[in-house]
């Protein structure tokens, strides 16, 4: 049984390290409902949104494409629910709790963050329950977010995505995928890769590259392709990844195509001019808004998606050269 909101409590600032704090927008232009849009369409009779603050905490690395998508999702919620978000992210796991940790000490109202590392994130999740401060999951963390005591999960069932590229590639008649794997310990990445081999038939073989390295990733992947002609794709976890195996495939003088999982811009133009094949897109813009919008929801209505028992999936949806062009403006302005 899902428990009541927890009662608000006075706050003080909020100070963590490495925070981008992103002060709430005028509703005025967004929205019709007049001096009440700052309750939010649908939020409970005399609920009261004004004051609330949140926090999102990602494993994201700074500057990364696909985690400036989350944070407009996020931003674009508090904006509308009318909420002060601080966001802040950390890609070691003992910074990334220590954040989480500091959230809670200025009491924030609710705490969205992911569990790339989930044993890392277990007593910081466990500490915020225990202070009345409701938290939500996102992008990593499918298989522990109920055993932690998450309110719910937003994100890609990552067993599943994996499984529908290897079907994919067996339509494509692919016999030998180098599955590259950027940020070793990561369980969704891993997941990824396990769930092509689990429906592939052709071999599955992991390589383990370091992601913060473009010039490493370039001379790992190059190397392998040289190494072993018979490789004839190389699927990625990153759209920038797949962008760095377009180059190494060239450099290697290998006949392997490229398809990657996630979406930016370049890719989608990747995808256009036919070097990657298809993108796996898990909707990071998605997964940011209604992580947010939750956190809201519950604090004003009470209402938990999926129950409180059931991950709310954004993902697998295949682009591809076909349909590419429906994404294609959504992908420039930074939101696919």
């Amino acid at each position: 049984m899902n428990t009541p909101p927890p009662p608000r409590t006075p706050h003080r600032s909020l100070r963590v390290a490495a925070l981008l704090s992103v002060a709430p927008l005028l509703l005025a232009g967004c929205s019709g409902a007049g001096d009440d849009s700052r309750s939010g369409t649908g939020a409970a009779d005399g609920a009261d949104a004004s004051g609330l603050r949140f926090a999102m905490i990602t494993h994201g690395g700074e500057g990364d494409a696909f985690w400036e998508r989350v944070r407009k999702g996020a931003e674009a919620a508090a904006a509308k629910d009318g909420v002060d978000l601080t966001f802040a992210n950390d890609s070691d796991p003992a910074g990334q709790a220590r954040l989480v940790r500091e959230a809670i000490g200025d009491r924030v109202d609710g705490i969205a963050v992911t569990l790339a590392k989930p044993a890392a994130m277990k007593a910081p999740v466990a500490a915020a329950r225990a202070a009345g401060i409701p938290v939500v999951g996102l992008n990593s963390g499918i298989d522990a977010w109920k055993s932690q005591g998450l309110l719910e999960y937003f994100g890609q069932d990552e067993i599943v995505a994996g499984a529908a590229v290897g079907e994919k590639l067996n339509g494509l008649k692919a016999r030998h995928v180098l599955c590259v794997v950027h940020e070793r310990g990561n369980v969704a990445l891993e997941a990824r890769c396990a769930g092509v081999r689990k429906t592939f038939g052709g071999e599955t073989e992991n390589v383990y590259v370091e992601g913060t390295d473009p010039e490493a990733v370039d001379t790992v992947l190059t190397a392998r392709l040289r190494q072993d002609a018979d490789i004839d794709e190389v699927v990625t976890l990153g759209a920038q990844f797949a962008l760095d195996a377009v180059d190494s495939v060239k450099a290697a003088g290998s006949r392997a195509r490229v398809a990657t999982f996630d979406l930016n811009d370049d890719l989608v133009k990747a995808i256009r001019a036919g070097t990657v094949q298809f993108a796996v897109d898990q909707q990071p813009y998605l997964q940011g808004y209604l992580a947010v919008d939750s956190l809201w929801l519950y604090r004003t209505n009470g209402n938990v998606s999926g129950g409180g028992v059931a991950p709310v999936l954004t993902g697998p949806a295949f682009v591809t050269r076909t349909n590419v062009a429906s994404v294609a403006k959504f992908a420039a302005a930074g939101t696919r």
